[in-house]
């Protein structure tokens, strides 16, 4: 439907010169009429159009005037949707270069296979699940991409990158099948993944980590797709700019579904692809018009708010409604009543007429008005019944993709009108047809009509009695059909989608580049935020891995210290600089360039995590490594973005996420929403990532060093390197950063602990402190405080991972379960530990529950304090006071857990907790605090 015209009333009259407004549904309106009797006479002409031609007559040119005056450049605004008829009309469509009979047949045997593979994994017994619809309703929209359109990996200019909707990939492996590529045993055995072993079985969605060499991007989880798409297509041309690979030639293709635009996801980025002129991107979107339980918007129209939405923000959009049939009726349509029918009905509607009958669409939809009535009297209702959506067009299809990848400056979108579960009567445009996932006898053999496949009654019945499925149909290796799409994927580069990883081991840097913070900072107080990005400009200098290193950051780089790099990395942008910066005379000024290698991604968490996505697959995406490094406030990391990070690791990206300003106490005056106490739980959860928490500068060298060796070297075990996530938590609070011990425990530093300082020769009770991050200092406090005020020796340890110590603790179980008959293993902390009995004290800038992860394997009695509940905004001594996480919180919880042990008095607790005064955060109102700037 257009809305083109004021919905709130006629616009005033404004007298000449007037500036009442400045915009008024989209039109300027402050300009001055430098001739006001030439306008008068166009108005006059205007008007006397609508008299005597009518409203629809002078619509129609008024829309043709637009699109002129667009051709010419005028600049006037574009409508912000157009009639609900197909963009591009007949007499533009291209030549169909394809054989249209052959491509239907294939279509066919892929459609019966996809149903047959999901039919099949919901026999009795199995039940798996799966979802037959989806692919019907895109079958058309995905064979024309992959007969015409799709390139692949072996194309000369690199193969497109395809993402892929999740729930169509039953139809992606019926393809598959036909090509050889996967056995029909696999089909049988879709969504049975580890039953009949390694690799015999198919995933239930595109993951590249349960099948590493067909699955490219992880696209399931609904609204991923969109955004990860945009930020590959940027990251192509990024790659392009910084000299690193010529990707001119390469198109990402992202096919997703109207019910997902409604994630925040699908549609928060699509300016950055406008802003960018990503003509490398095409989004296939296909409109249904039906989610999960019914449909995607019922009272009104979908592709029209998408078309909004999309021509709002810039795109070019493309949309293919009808099918060739309705073309004769639209020619025909001299008064507009149909269009405006079209227009007019919503989309519960158009879902009613797809399953109704020809005799109810006459009457419901054509009926009420003689004109469009006797448009189709010539017309038989099943001929009415089988008019189609532009979707299921193949020739409509064909000039949607052929206009996108000839579209130069913007990003194309293009909304395909579908019936979900199209061909499948028994699924056809049913609100539960998502749910459903298992045909009859009676439906298939309706299918199998449908799709004129030579099956016979007795084979399929057969076959449905053996197994409670029909079976699968391939007409032979030597089949004209097999032949013809062969030669065309030979022709467009090969298979797909496949994923193959062509990239060259990086010459690392050697033990120089970590001297500097393995030496420490002397008398200086340093933050492990600095040694770390310390650390990454030194990274960038080296002449093997230095263009190889893609900072990112969500607008604060400044923050992180990392504002010295604007004049020299420069700040990615297509368009370069093309304004003065308002620092321009500064030392550190602000640069942007098409060369510029950090990528500012502003106040986008999820913009900047699916660059790290990109970055950190490209290894395999374009044959290139390269090396992202993600640095952001570690609250908005893993809480927000969660999924992103595991889609990064179900699509094997590797890469550095830096959660800065960490801890719960140490971002001092953010407050609740900012003070991080979880990340490292959160981190936990995802089997790729690794996270440390170091404590001191020799430690993130140490810790740097192994996720770059781990990641981008070469071992025995992991050839091409490890499909692992660095994760490392970082404090903007200056602390002593002493030099790296000479007998240094590098081992046991990357298994997760090790012992800073042994405990003092002599008698009396003993404790063991453990703690990671800027944790540390408070148990060295501790240690002396234990030692003059109460006589108490310690030794201190720094915990660098709790996680890895857990997951260590975890699969020595596992392993000591499955080998009852061999000598059983130690878990490490248990091991670091030894056999002394003396009480064990843990504390982090973190909750508890952090900590305690270890709690099965300590050898001792485990005492734990936690920076349980919400943070708010104070000074840091306050804060920790408040949470029973400092210094003198340590010392009263190690005399605690000793007199209950009784090593000492009970009374001497008491003497503490008067003396300290912990539950009193007034205590350290005197306290001062340094680097306390977020």
């Amino acid at each position: 439907m257009t809305t083109d015209t004021p919905t709130s009333g006629p616009t005033p009259a404004a007298s000449v010169g007037s500036s009442a407004t400045v915009i008024h549904e989209g039109l300027p309106t402050q300009l001055p009429d430098i001739d006001p009797d030439e306008t008068q006479d166009w108005i006059d002409s205007f008007n006397a159009l609508i008299d005597e031609r009518g409203r629809e007559r002078a619509r129609y040119v008024m829309l043709r005037l637009l699109e002129r005056a667009r051709q010419k450049q005028v600049g006037v605004p574009a409508l912000r949707s157009t009639d609900y008829i197909n963009t591009i009309p007949p007499e533009r469509e291209p030549w169909f270069p394809g054989d249209e009979e052959t491509e239907r047949r294939i279509r066919s045997y892929i459609r019966w296979n996809a149903a047959v593979t999901v039919s099949s994994a919901n026999r009795k017994g199995l039940e798996v699940g799966g979802h037959i619809a989806t692919y019907q309703s895109s079958a058309s929209l995905y064979e024309v991409g992959f007969n015409h359109f799709f390139r692949g990996k072996d194309h000369p200019g690199g193969g497109d990158q395809l993402f892929l909707q999740g729930h169509a990939s039953p139809g992606i492996y019926a393809r598959a099948f036909l090509e050889g590529r996967l056995s029909e045993q696999q089909l049988l055995r879709f969504r049975q993944e580890v039953q009949h072993g390694p690799g015999a079985g198919l995933s239930s969605y595109p993951h590249p980590r349960l099948m590493p060499e067909f699955w490219e991007f992880p696209t399931v989880s609904m609204g991923l797709a969109g955004i990860n798409s945009i930020y590959q297509a940027r990251f192509n041309r990024y790659l392009a700019g910084r000299g690193i690979k010529d990707t001119s030639d390469q198109r990402v293709w992202a096919f997703l579904g109207d019910g997902e635009m409604a994630e925040p996801e699908s549609l928060g980025a699509i300016r950055v692809a406008a802003r960018e002129e990503l003509d490398n991107l095409t989004w296939v979107i296909n409109c249904n018009l039906q989610q999960l339980d019914g449909p995607v918007t019922g009272n009104g129209k979908i592709i029209q708010e998408l078309e909004a939405n999309f021509r709002g923000a810039g795109w070019n959009v493309i949309k293919v409604v009808w099918g060739r049939e309705w073309d004769a009726l639209l020619a025909r349509d001299v008064d507009g009543v149909l269009v405006n029918k079209m227009n007019s009905t919503p989309d519960g509607a158009f879902q009613t007429f797809s399953v109704e009958s020809g005799a109810y669409n006459r009457e419901h939809f054509f009926g009420p008005d003689p004109r469009l009535r006797a448009m189709v009297e010539h017309m038989s209702d099943r001929q009415i019944e089988k008019l189609p959506r532009g979707g299921h067009d193949y020739r409509k299809v064909y000039a949607a993709f052929d206009a996108a990848t000839k579209t130069v400056g913007q990003p194309t979108v293009i909304l395909a009108h579908t019936i979900k579960g199209w061909t499948i009567d028994a699924l056809e445009g049913k609100n539960a047809t998502h749910q459903m996932k298992k045909l009859t006898k009676d439906d298939l053999k309706k299918f199998r009509d449908r799709l004129y496949l030579p099956i016979s009654d007795r084979d399929l019945e057969s076959a449905y009695e053996a197994n409670g499925t029909a079976p699968f149909f391939h007409p032979g290796a030597d089949s004209p059909e097999i032949e013809y799409m062969l030669e065309r994927r030979r022709q467009l580069g090969g298979s797909l989608p496949k994923r193959v990883n062509r990239s060259k081991m990086l010459t690392l840097p050697g033990d120089s580049v970590y001297a500097e913070l393995r030496k420490g900072a002397g008398n200086h107080k340093v933050a492990t935020t600095m040694a770390a990005v310390r650390l990454l400009r030194d990274w960038m200098k080296d002449p093997e891995i230095g263009k190889r290193i893609v900072p990112i950051a969500p607008d604060e780089y400044r923050t992180f210290g990392m504002d010295s790099m604007f004049p020299s990395a420069k700040v990615y942008d297509p368009l370069g600089q093309t304004f003065e910066s308002v620092d321009r005379n500064m030392l550190l000024q602000y640069k942007m360039s098409p060369q510029g290698q950090l990528l500012h991604e502003g106040i986008s968490e999820a913009g900047a995590m699916a660059s790290a996505i990109a970055a950190g697959s490209s290894y395999t995406t374009h044959g290139e490594q390269m090396i992202p490094f993600y640095i952001f406030y570690s609250m908005f990391g893993f809480q927000r973005t969660g999924d992103q990070i595991w889609a990064m690791a179900d699509q094997l990206a590797r890469g550095f996420l830096v959660g800065a300003t960490a801890g719960r106490t140490t971002l001092t005056g953010e407050g609740l929403q900012h003070a991080d106490g979880h990340s490292p739980l959160l981190a936990s959860t995802n089997p790729a990532v690794v996270h440390y928490d170091p404590a001191f500068s020799y430690e993130v060298a140490h810790i740097m060093r192994s996720g770059l060796e781990r990641m981008y070297g070469s071992t025995e075990e992991h050839p091409q390197g490890e499909d692992v996530i660095f994760y490392m938590t970082v404090y903007n609070e200056p602390v002593p950063q002493p030099a790296e011990p000479a007998d240094l425990d590098v081992a046991g530093l990357l298994k997760g602990m090790y012992r800073v300082t042994e405990v003092e020769q002599g008698e009396g009770p003993r404790v063991r402190l453990l703690a990671s991050g800027v944790g540390f200092p408070w148990i060295d406090e501790a240690r002396r405080l234990l030692a003059e005020d109460w006589g108490v020796r310690a030794e201190t340890w720094s915990v660098t991972s709790w996680n890895e110590l857990a997951r260590d603790g975890v699969e020595t179980g596992k392993w000591n379960l499955l080998h009852p008959d061999e000598a059983p293993r130690t878990a490490y902390v248990t091991e670091a530990l030894g056999d002394d009995t003396a009480p064990v004290v843990a504390v982090s800038d973190y909750m508890a529950a952090v900590p305690l992860q270890i709690s099965p394997w300590v050898p001792a009695d485990y005492r734990v304090l936690g920076a349980d509940g919400f943070g708010f905004a104070d000074t840091r001594p306050a804060a920790r006071r408040f949470f029973q996480i400092d210094a003198e919180s340590v010392v009263v919880q190690a005399l605690s857990a000793l007199a209950e042990s009784g090593e000492i008095d009970p009374a001497r607790v008491g003497e503490a907790l008067a003396k300290y005064r912990i539950d009193d955060p007034t205590a350290v109102a005197d306290r001062s605090q340094e680097g306390g700037a977020a």
